[in-house]
């Protein structure tokens, strides 16, 4: 069966290698990006250009309601790509400050399901750095949200700030 999603990352996309993903017996254990947490989404991400990229499946046990994708997991989804934005576009670590989101349609679960997650930095203004992000499936964005990351003093630690 042809992978649509497979073809796609390994044509336009470099994958990034998770440098904390051998840190599990030095208690790495992140919900969303942890290859070995057991519970956890197992995001990986790709640099495409300008932006930062993740293709995952919404298993029917992330689900809210039947066959829906819960929106705290889409919130997570998002939020995560936020922070990996940061780490690789400005070599360095964030935290949200805070997360507003619009949810345009439901997003399906399912093992043939294959969600498209997608940020890129819109703008850096002062201490901020604004970052946009959406959720794909089959083509349509299902959810977009606007994240406000404030630089703090040093660059040592941005805030992500979500708008």
């Amino acid at each position: 069966m042809f992978n649509f999603a497979q073809k796609f990352q390994s044509e336009f996309m470099k994958k990034i290698k998770n440098p904390w993903a051998g840190l599990s017996d030095k208690g790495y254990n992140c919900f969303a990006c942890a290859p070995t947490n057991l519970y956890g989404l197992k995001m990986e991400f790709y640099e495409d250009g300008d932006e930062i990229v993740s293709l995952w499946t919404p298993g029917s046990n992330y689900q809210g309601w039947l066959d829906t994708l819960h929106g705290g997991i889409q919130a997570t989804l998002l939020d995560e790509l936020g922070g990996w934005i940061i780490a690789r576009k400005f070599q360095t670590s964030g935290m949200t400050t805070s997360l507003n989101m619009k949810y345009k349609k439901p997003i399906p679960t399912g093992e043939n399901i294959t969600l498209e997650i997608r940020g890129r930095v819109k703008e850096v203004k002062r201490m901020f750095v604004f970052i946009e992000a959406e959720i794909i499936y089959e083509g349509e964005v299902r959810r977009d949200d606007l994240l406000h990351i404030p630089e703090g003093c040093s660059r040592k630690g941005l805030h992500v700030l979500w708008m």
